[in-house]
């Protein structure tokens, strides 16, 4: 199992480090999933600050959506936090997948925040 940890750390590194090098001053649209929850949130790392960030754990999302895991609850929040940077005027961010593979809830999100308005 902490070999396991280990890659995981070792992906998200990878992976941070070359949104560095292309982010080119755009935040990032940042990507956790647990078990249970999934949540995002848009990083200004010049600031140091969280522009926006929606997740399923938010109280308005548990009773919209049936499972707070599944697919569907994904696109929720990739719309959410769309929306949500649209309002602070944010319209461009690099997208950051962490250690997760781009597929599944984690695809769902991001497609769903490209048809809310962000670009990546």
């Amino acid at each position: 199992m902490a070999n396991l940890d280990k890659l995981f750390a070792r992906r998200e590194r990878r992976t941070r480090y070359r949104l560095r090098k292309v982010a080119g001053g755009r935040p990032r649209l940042s990507v956790f999933r647990s078990g249970r929850h999934i949540y995002a949130q848009v990083i200004d790392d010049a600031a140091r600050e969280t522009v926006a960030s929606a997740s399923t754990n938010e109280k308005d999302m548990r009773d919209g959506t049936p499972k707070s895991w599944g697919k569907d609850a994904a696109v929720a929040v990739g719309k959410l936090i769309a929306k949500r940077a649209a309002e602070k005027g944010v319209t461009e961010v690099v997208f950051d997948r962490g250690g997760f593979l781009y597929h599944g809830r984690i695809k769902a999100l991001a497609e769903a925040a490209r048809e809310g308005g962000l670009k990546f």
